[in-house]
């Protein structure tokens, strides 16, 4: 071993290792760090600002932000795009820089998906303190506001002495290229140390390559699991999330036509199938189609691959009703596969299927069963077919806008959305054609994440045509990285649907008798509600001002014309188009969701709202 050593400062250290990070799949190597985001401030300017601008674009791209929380959710986008082989990192002062890191730190932990975090924090020599934006804790000197994303972290550490940086980042790389303890990951920055320079070992400064490994099933365990299928007669499989992060797509799609096995999906897993194979049901849960959540009311074995089994999925534990219905998890994580008194396969999805269909052999499931689940289909594309269907002299109600959509996409587009009314439009009828195309963060469901994550995935997939599906409550919470977009010369298109309120919440509230009470985007009426003409807000405007390509649509036919033109854009484009309100063309939900609705009220629609509630309750199961 070489003992010679490298005088440079903690950043300057801290940028030239994650340089050199790889990650390693199926031969194939990845940059495990592809570029830092960053906005500055006293906090970092000086220690981790200066060590990039000495290490050079070519060492770690800088990505300059414009707001701490959708710098975290650009990264999430391009790691998710690249199946978590590749993240991005973040950089930003102390303060308020360091805690609008935590919305974002939430999504990507919720969400199994990498990023690293490098906020700025007070001096470890505590010398000048308290120091501007330094938090005085009364009993607990070593606390900053930094300690706000210890419990939204899978691996968090303070760097108070240089030599501490070593272990520290080693330990960091191997959590986030870990794809069962992935997420984020924070190493907190004390302003003097990012500054303080140190004799490092060069190799410290070695290339690293992670592995990223496909851990195989348990012998045992997978004896047990084909001798529960080979025993069910109503199986289906709920693809989760993981098989995408374990680009398993082709494995399942050779156990399903092995098998007969029908597939429903997770909003993080469809499009693990193609919309159009005969197995695919399509979305399962409280946003599901007909067609999955009959099955999944009746099947007696549940498969589920790479699922967390959120209450979106098992309809707050009302769907899955047969009385002897059992489980059976693939997944990477102990955690994740024991929910629900599962059987388990704890292992990489794609080698837990090709292992599952190799010992499944000459299995396949009864025809009856297969004509039963392909004629719900045929059911559930006429409802999308009506859904989708529209005049073109007509105002567009929502799901009119994704039929015009669906009708421009190819294959290889992507779809980006997250929160909102659009998730449960999306999950229902969304005709996904590409593993990549449906991208919805549902695990944390936050407004804003759509139009930086969109930014995230053109980074990660060049000359791939990027949709940010945004209504105007998402738009007005974070529309700054449209700015971000502008300077990079990104040509995101991002179709802004005004409909002048919280349009999911406001339903939510109707139905649990809070009759749309804060929910709409209004002038107050003289009885002081919310009542009164729609605002004069216009966002278009806005998008404009801000850098992008704006065209306007005002029916059906002029919003087919304006997507086409969008996508044919090389800048980035906003379509903007406002809806028919009073109309719907939406399916309903063919699943509860439990929100709990006042015990006592004075006002009829809470009292009603409580009476529907205690008997959607009582449809509850414990899978024990």
């Amino acid at each position: 071993m070489s003992s010679s050593t490298v005088r440079l400062t903690v950043a300057q250290a801290l940028v030239r290792f994650l340089s050199v990070q790889y990650t390693e799949r199926d031969g194939a190597r990845h940059r495990l760090i592809a570029g830092t985001w960053g906005i500055f401030g006293h906090g970092n300017v000086a220690g981790v600002g200066q060590a990039l601008l000495e290490a050079g674009e070519e060492a770690m791209p800088f990505h300059q932000g414009r707001n701490e929380q959708s710098m975290v959710h650009a990264a999430v986008g391009h790691a998710r795009q690249l199946n978590r082989l590749s993240a991005q990192a973040v950089t930003t002062s102390i303060g308020p820089g360091a805690t609008n890191l935590v919305t974002g730190a939430a999504l990507a932990t919720i969400n199994r998906l990498p990023v690293l975090l490098l906020p700025g924090d007070y001096f470890a020599s505590h010398a000048p303190d308290p120091l501007l934006q330094q938090l005085e804790h009364p009993t607990e000197a070593d606390v900053s506001v930094n300690d706000t994303l210890r419990p939204v972290s899978r691996y968090f550490d303070r760097i108070t002495r240089p030599e501490a940086l070593i272990p520290s980042a080693l330990h960091a790389m191997r959590v986030l290229a870990d794809p069962a303890e992935t997420g984020a990951v924070t190493l907190a920055l004390p302003q003097d140390v990012q500054a303080e320079a140190y004799d490092w070992p060069e190799e410290f400064f070695a290339e690293r390559v992670w592995p990223v490994r496909r851990p195989a099933p348990d012998p045992a365990e997978l004896t047990a699991a084909v001798e529960a299928i080979r025993s069910a007669r109503r199986p289906l499989l709920v693809a989760g999330g993981g098989v995408h992060h374990s680009e398993a797509e082709d494995a399942l799609r050779a156990f399903v036509e092995a098998t007969g096995i029908p597939v429903a999906s997770t909003q993080a897993g469809k499009g693990s199938l193609r919309f159009d194979h005969p197995a695919d049901l399509g979305a399962i849960g409280h946003t599901g189609t007909a067609v999955s959540d009959d099955l999944a009311r009746t099947a007696d074995l549940v498969i589920g691959v790479g699922t967390r089994y959120t209450d979106f999925t098992t309809a707050s534990g009302t769907l899955f009703q047969h009385p002897d219905v059992r489980f059976l998890n693939v997944n990477i994580t102990g955690f994740d596969a024991h929910k629900l008194s599962a059987r388990t396969l704890v292992c990489d999805a794609r080698s837990g299927l090709t292992a599952l269909t190799e010992a499944l052999s000459g299995h396949r499931v009864d025809a009856a069963y297969e004509a039963e689940y392909r004629a719900g289909r045929e059911r559930w594309d006429a409802v999308v077919e009506a859904a989708y269907r529209a005049d073109d002299t007509a105002v567009p109600t929502q799901t009119q806008v994704l039929g015009a959509l669906d009708a421009v996409v190819g294959d290889d587009d992507v779809v980006i959305n997250a929160a909102g009314s659009l998730p449960g439009d999306l999950h229902k009828l969304w005709r996904a054609r590409s593993p990549r195309q449906y991208h919805l963060e549902y695990g944390y469901s936050c407004m804003g994440y759509e139009i930086p994550a969109a930014i995230g995935v053109q980074q990660a997939a060049p000359g791939t045509p990027v949709w940010a599906l945004v209504g105007d409550g998402t738009y007005l919470m974070m529309p700054t990285e449209i700015v971000t977009a502008v300077q990079e010369g990104l040509p995101v298109n991002v179709v802004l649907i005004q409909n002048h309120g919280y349009a999911s919440i406001g339903g939510l509230s109707a139905e649990t008798g809070g009759e749309r009470f804060g929910t709409a985007y209004r002038y107050r009426a003289a009885d002081g509600s919310f009542t009164g003409a729609p605002l004069p807000v216009d966002l278009a405007a806005n998008a404009a001002s801000l850098g992008m390509e704006v065209l306007r649509a005002k029916t059906v036919g002029e919003l087919r014309e304006a997507l086409a033109a969008a996508r044919a854009s090389d800048r980035p484009t906003c379509v903007y188009v406002e809806t028919d309100t009073a109309r719907s063309t939406a399916p309903g939900a063919e699943a509860w969701w439990d929100v709990p609705v006042a015990e006592v009220a004075g006002r009829e629609a809470a009292v009603e709202a409580r009476e529907r509630y205690d008997r959607q309750v009582t449809a509850r199961r414990q899978h024990l």
